[in-house]
């Protein structure tokens, strides 16, 4: 079962919240939200993709998944900012 659009932003802001806490961030609520979001994309793509992991659910996998999403995203604009 996938979650609908309330389960993606209650995954999202506590995601992003979490990336920010443990890379070291302070960034607002809705920032949170978009990285949260946009991590859980991308680390569900990883899992998905390249780990053969299905992901998908309102579940702490999933929750795990889009953590480490955001973290990899954080850190990977950290990369850019430092060489711009």
């Amino acid at each position: 079962m996938g979650l609908g659009i309330i389960g993606w932003l209650i995954i999202g802001i506590v995601a992003g919240w979490l990336a920010e806490k443990v890379m070291g961030r302070n960034h607002g609520l809705i920032t949170n939200l978009i990285v949260g979001v946009l991590g859980a994309f991308l680390g569900g793509w990883i899992a998905g993709a390249l780990l053969g992991i299905p992901v998908g659910g309102f579940n702490i996998v999933t929750l795990i998944v889009a953590f480490g999403g955001a973290c990899l995203l954080l850190f990977l604009l950290g990369l850019v900012k430092r060489r711009a």
